[in-house]
């Protein structure tokens, strides 16, 4: 049988995976990621849900990512230039060579689409 050419994206879909900020990334609190990456495709391209616990870390983009906020609220603040807080029903791309910080003030959950 073929593959379905519908895919959902949920938190029911998959298991989802755990994880951290590298230690020599953070900067400040605790924070735990949970990943339900559902869908990955040849020529790195991912879509899902990913979602953290408050605190803050150092982040470096070599990839383009699409993101659409689910809940929570965040302050991504760019090297050299502004910090935006991003909250429930927020979209933004973060493109290839963002350097920065992501510091998570009420635990946030995301919709991505990330393209290596």
């Amino acid at each position: 049988m073929s593959e379905p050419k519908f895919l959902a994206i949920g938190v029911d879909t998959v298991d989802a995976e755990q994880g951290a900020p590298a230690p020599d990334r953070l900067i400040s609190g605790d924070p735990k990621f949970r990943t339900w990456n559902v869908e990955e495709r040849d020529g790195g391209l991912y879509a899902g849900i990913w979602e953290s616990t408050p605190g803050k870390w150092r982040i470096v983009y070599d990839e383009w990512e699409f993101c659409h906020i689910l809940s929570g609220v965040s302050v991504i603040a760019e090297d050299g230039g502004q910090a935006r807080t991003v909250k429930t029903g927020d979209s933004f791309v973060l493109r290839p060579g963002f350097k920065g910080s992501w510091e998570v003030l009420e635990t946030t959950r995301k919709e991505y689409v990330i393209k290596l």
